[in-house]
């Protein structure tokens, strides 16, 4: 049998037609764009294991609180990053492919859930459904209430940043999320855990009673302001310490974020 054949530069290129990929494939990516890449991983990451451990409730300082609440924080962290340093449409197109990666989620559960479960499955069919039964609403209600909020933290921090003339890092940086968080707590915490036990016919889920629910709410937008205004201090040093190595790149093309 005959070797193929060496495959020919127009054939290479075929992947998008009239373009030269060679470039692209061998250029380095300027460090603008690494930073960009790493907050956005870290923007979803945070998203993707808040929705994964959300149905998990723990008390602090006799407040409920749902253990999505340990990394949900980060997000309004790294876009307020993004909006400082790359703006507004940067900051706006990770939140559009965090709800992308929601959306994602939520079809590959619900998948997995309908799957019929083997008899000598590690994890049977009801410890699946205890643990990731919730997890459809919890998602769905994080998408509403993240797109809502996500966009509200854009556009309130690029308002404050206007409004300001650049200045006082810490009022938009405070003042977006503040209100965000709000947006974002009362919409999720209402559409996961009450709307959706009344709507899904799980018999593992029950919706919560408004007393549950009003110590949910205010135990979380507490903590979640409280955890806002203890990251301002590391919002200024991650944008120091970002725009300055990202300044300090000597070969930082101005075009596709490539290095010559």
């Amino acid at each position: 049998m005959p070797a193929p054949e060496p495959t020919t530069a127009p054939e290479r290129d075929a992947t998008l037609p009239g373009h030269n990929l060679d470039h692209l494939r061998s250029a380095t990516p300027s460090r603008a764009e690494r930073a960009f890449t790493v907050l956005a991983a870290v923007f979803i990451g945070a998203l993707v294991i808040t929705n994964a451990i959300a149905g998990k409730f723990f008390v602090l300082f006799g407040q409920e609180l749902s253990a999505g609440i340990i990394a949900y924080p980060v997000t309004f962290l790294a876009t307020d990053l993004i909006s400082e340093i790359y703006g507004r449409k940067r900051a706006n197109s990770v939140v559009f492919a965090g709800f992308v990666v929601s959306v994602f989620i939520t079809l590959v559960v619900w998948i997995a859930n309908a799957a019929p479960t083997y008899q000598q499955s590690p994890v049977d069919a009801e410890s699946f459904n205890i643990v990731f039964g919730l997890l459809p609403g919890v998602v769905f209600g994080s998408m509403i209430a993240y797109l809502a909020s996500q966009f509200v933290d854009v556009q309130i921090f690029e308002f404050w940043r206007r409004l300001t003339d650049g200045k006082y890092m810490w009022l938009r940086n405070n003042g977006s999320t503040f209100f965000s968080q709000l947006v974002d707590t009362v919409m999720v915490v209402t559409i996961a855990l009450v709307v959706w036990p009344q709507v899904d016919g799980n018999p593992a889920t029950t919706p919560l009673g408004y007393e549950t629910w009003e110590g949910i709410v205010f135990g979380q937008y507490l903590f979640k302001i409280g955890i806002a205004a203890l990251d301002t201090p590391l919002f200024y040093v991650a944008t120091q310490g970002l725009t300055t190595w990202i300044q300090d790149d000597p070969r930082m093309a101005e075009a596709d974020g490539v290095m010559e």
